[in-house]
């Protein structure tokens, strides 16, 4: 079999598993209607936003504004890059295997890869992640290639895909130290090393124009806290798989000059544990940030199942061992079932704008006032702007276009209490209860203004968030 087939399988099955339930009911959750905000502005105004917010995102953000212009679809068009960037993802990891192990092993990584409920999350969603993991998985699938037969043009290809991954996310830089760790682990000659020293640094220059300005945007990150325990043990539950799959004994393929371990363990491992250690200077850990160290352990899997799927009376197989060994494996496939199942669906993610726009149009009259608490939660809007267009937003001083922001600039608290004293309904969208509280000036004046003039008449509790409608007391 040609190096291209073996890979055709595990992406075809990616496309399938992709396309399935990709509306997810036509849900949208708040990250990926920043996607969709930010791919429908004009280059005119996407660029003095990414000014002020976002760049990390920047490159994303053009290339999907390029796609909608072509392919303005609603949440299929949004997502479809993600399945599609999955798919080649599922081919890279396929052809690394097969490149060094053998035939089966990749492709048992391939599907192993697929069917991994990380993988199928992200596979769709509107952002960046799903090509991030492609752009990575191909970048290591030529590392393997370069070192075997190094030569110019593979080390131009190497700098080039790891590059543009580091541009569509900046932690994708953090696979620089496991591609380092695989050339230095696997022994290869001093030349090799040196050259790859050499195309590490023209990454990391390509890199630094964008993480010095980003830099000045760190604040976007001010939401997260400690790791999430969640994430975290869905970490170390891989590495402990990968540890297990690692023992499975593995020849080498060929003439290949990078072996499996060396190359799988460092992406299963480094990344994410720099991630974390990093966020003990400053909390910036969350698992789709680096979610192609999924790629490592899918590589070790796929070796060790290639072992213990051997025929009988291959190297001490028997007959016995590989019925029970294909018995837990279905087992396991079957528990897969279920949850993949639950990532299709709008209870899967943060939370739903769809959802919300649908209570707030079921809640509201035209000409009510609008209130979002806190002010950020106006990404909301974002996913169905126009209907949003009937209400009065009350404390809005600036469009997110017009402000060249996310989420748009408010008016002073005084300001806002006095166009709440105007209105005799008023809608709130907001956290769910148990949410911390912004301490702004704003969100202190909506709440207490609401809590003081306005009784609540009634309230619609939706995924991630709660939509209230006020009214002024008698008036409910």
């Amino acid at each position: 079999m040609s190096r291209g087939a073996v890979a055709l399988f595990p992406a075809a099955l990616m496309l399938v598993l992709g396309l399935w339930g990709i509306r997810r009911q036509d849900s949208m959750w708040r990250d990926e209607a920043v996607t969709y905000d930010m791919a429908h502005r004009t280059l005119a105004e996407l660029w003095p936003t990414l000014q002020t917010v976002d760049a990390v995102h920047g490159l994303y953000y053009v290339l999907m504004r390029g796609w909608f212009l072509v392919f303005d679809g609603g949440v299929v068009a949004l997502r479809l890059p993600s399945v599609l960037a999955m798919a080649a993802a599922a081919a890279g990891v396929t052809l690394l295997g097969r490149q060094l192990v053998g035939r089966r092993a990749g492709l048992f990584a391939g599907l192993v890869f697929v069917l991994l409920p990380m993988v199928q999350q992200y596979a769709q969603e509107g952002r960046s992640y799903a090509l991030v993991c492609a752009l990575v998985v191909w970048s290591t699938y030529l590392l393997t290639r370069v070192t075997a037969r190094p030569c110019k043009r593979l080390w131009a290809g190497y700098v080039a895909l790891s590059l543009a991954a580091c541009l569509m996310h900046e932690f994708a830089v953090l696979v620089l130290p496991a591609h380092g760790a695989a050339v230095v682990l696997s022994g290869l000659p001093r030349a090799v090393r040196r050259a790859w020293c050499v195309a590490a640094a023209a990454v990391i220059a390509g890199l630094v124009p964008l993480a010095l300005f980003s830099m000045g945007q760190s604040e976007q990150l001010s939401w997260l806290q400690w790791p999430n325990p969640g994430q975290l043990g869905t970490f170390i539950a891989l590495v402990l798989g990968g540890l297990l799959c690692s023992r499975a004994p593995v020849g080498r393929a060929g003439r290949q000059r990078l072996r499996l371990r060396p190359v799988a363990f460092p992406l299963l491992v480094l990344p994410t544990a720099l991630l974390v250690l990093l966020s003990q200077l400053k909390p910036m850990y969350v698992d789709r940030y680096v979610l192609y160290y999924v790629a490592g352990f899918a590589l070790l899997a796929g070796a060790a199942l290639d072992w213990v799927l051997r025929p009988p009376g291959h190297r001490g197989q028997t007959r016995r061992k590989v019925l029970y060994r294909s018995a837990a494996l279905v087992v396991v496939l079957a528990l897969l079932v279920p949850v993949n199942v639950f990532l299709r669906s709008p209870q899967s993610r943060t939370d739903d704008a769809i959802a919300v726009t649908h209570a707030v149009r079921e809640l509201s009259s035209p000409g009510d006032g609008l209130l979002f608490l806190p002010a950020r939660r106006r990404v909301w809007a974002a996913a169905a702007p126009h209907e949003f267009h009937r209400l009065r937003d009350l404390a809005l001083d600036r469009s997110p276009v017009a402000s060249h922001t996310l989420y748009g600039t408010e008016l002073s608290g005084d300001h806002v209490h006095a166009h709440m004293m105007q209105a005799r309904r008023i809608v709130a969208v907001g956290d769910t209860k148990g949410q911390p509280l912004d301490g702004t000036d704003q969100e202190i004046a909506k709440r207490t203004t609401l809590s003081a003039s306005f009784q609540a008449c009634a309230t619609r509790e939706v995924k991630g968030a709660s939509i209230t409608l006020y009214a002024r007391p008698g008036h409910c």
